[in-house]
């Protein structure tokens, strides 16, 4: 029987060699060298650009590395840009689409069709109906590869891009483009996204903070299937029996710019240009393009109170007579309450720098009593 197990024992470690390259072959096809292409940086985004109406299936994850303060209005966002988030997608266009949001306690589906977004949430069995919007909070489908690549490269000039290689990710052949953001104010190092050469689907984005090697942010494919999803797949409807419910957009910043009248923002906050946005509420100052954005409104006093103590937790907060500040990776808050004057809340990918500046240049409101 010995010499039985020892005749074995070679055919087995060969078996097991088998299965280690088997289970190994996917990092090993990632590592293998890819060939670049002399394609212009700027040539490059406007593939991306134009590969809107690209069809396709597969599977996401983002890793996030910002450590955002934490509130009861923005909870679910801090936890998109803190955590490991793991999406399957199945993408007809902008208006048509899914994302299953996979976690240990199970799965959301989030279904976009013209009208708005449904969320269901399967072990509740909640579908949440939230009407379109164009000033949204961020959501999983926000995260997306092809989603964020093709928004942080439609404001970049060509004299913030460059090329960087490429390389192969989710089996497919990637080239690399990089945006470093002009603006002086700017807390983003740089942005790289690898696009998919046969089709242009940004494949992974990478965001880098000033101060830091680890990534603000880095979302990719791991699987990516180019052919068309069924419509059926991405469409919606209840099922018998389940709990249906509107949303309401929540959160700080959006909450104060309702309750809160208009207010005459400068025309630029520490050196960005202020732009509009359909569907902001008018209490709601927006600076800068691109990478570099930065978002001003006034807070109601109690608002403004739970938003300080949250500050004040993080042992990083900066604090003087009338205001506290703290950055995040890349994101900066800052929340300046002088007396006898309406609070203010800034926030955005700026430094704190920035922040100081352009809390200097806003004007003083007198609070409402």
């Amino acid at each position: 029987m010995a010499s039985g197990w020892r005749a074995a024992a070679p055919r087995w470690a060969v078996v097991g060699v088998v299965v280690a390259v088997v289970v190994a072959l996917p990092a090993i096809v990632g590592a293998l060298p890819v060939a670049d292409s002399a394609v212009p940086a700027a040539e490059l985004r406007a593939t991306v650009l134009a590969a809107d109406d690209v069809r396709y299936s597969g599977y996401a994850e983002s890793a996030g590395g910002l450590a955002l303060p934490v509130t009861r209005q923005l909870d679910s966002v801090a936890d998109l840009f803190s955590d490991r988030t793991e999406m399957r997608v199945w993408w007809r266009g902008p208006d048509d689409h899914r994302v299953d949001v996979v976690t240990a306690a199970g799965e959301t589906g989030i279904h976009r069709d013209a009208r708005g977004t449904w969320t269901w949430e399967y072990e509740r069995a909640t579908a949440t109906r939230e009407a379109a919007t164009p000033f949204a909070l961020p959501a999983p489908p926000d995260l997306l590869p092809s989603t964020l690549g093709r928004r942080l490269l439609s404001e970049a000039t060509d004299e913030e891009l460059t090329r960087i290689g490429a390389r192969r990710i989710a089996g497919r052949d990637a080239l690399g483009l990089r945006v470093t953001p002009a603006e002086p104010a700017s807390a983003v190092r740089q942005v790289d996204v690898w696009v998919d050469r046969a089709s242009g689907l940004p494949l992974q984005v990478v965001v880098l903070g000033e101060a830091s090697e680890v990534p603000a942010l880095d979302t990719r494919f791991l699987d990516l299937d180019l052919s068309a999803p069924d419509a059926a797949t991405t469409a919606f409807v209840p099922p018998p029996g389940a709990a249906v419910r509107t949303a309401e957009q929540a959160g700080i910043v959006l909450e104060a710019g309702r309750r809160l009248g208009p207010v005459r923002f400068p025309g630029t906050l520490a050196g960005l240009p202020r732009r509009t946005l359909e569907g902001a509420p008018p209490g709601i100052g927006l600076y800068g393009r691109g990478v570099t954005l930065l978002a001003v409104a006034p807070v109601p006093p109690r608002l403004a109170d739970g938003l300080r103590r949250t500050l004040a937790q993080s042992p990083a907060a900066v604090t003087d007579d009338t205001s506290i500040r703290i950055a995040a990776g890349p994101v900066g808050l800052m929340l300046v309450d002088p007396q006898d004057a309406r609070p203010f809340l800034l926030t955005g990918t700026v430094s704190l720098d920035a922040l100081v500046e352009a809390a200097a240049q806003l004007p003083v409101l007198v609070r409402q009593r």
